[in-house]
């Protein structure tokens, strides 16, 4: 593992992923949202909470037809 962060020694296999790890220590998160300028850190957690205010809930229960924004929503509630 050759990338090393210089801020905690913690090491990546990709410069991407050290990349990634050192926003945590810079809190830069250049993924804004448009809506109520939330950021994150990567695009798919931006595109996860957009979905907060398009009202998109494309996860249905199939035994009681209750939607939900993400996947893992609908599998806790079936539990």
């Amino acid at each position: 593992k050759p990338h090393v962060c210089e801020h905690c020694s913690a090491a990546f296999r990709s410069s991407y992923h050290l990349r990634r790890h050192v926003l945590i220590h810079t809190g830069e998160r250049p993924f804004q949202c448009s809506q109520c300028s939330m950021g994150f850190i990567q695009k798919y957690l931006l595109q996860r909470h957009e979905k907060i205010h398009s009202r998109e809930k494309p996860f249905g229960c199939d035994q009681c037809g209750m939607k939900f924004i993400q996947k893992y929503h609908m599998e806790r509630h079936k539990r």
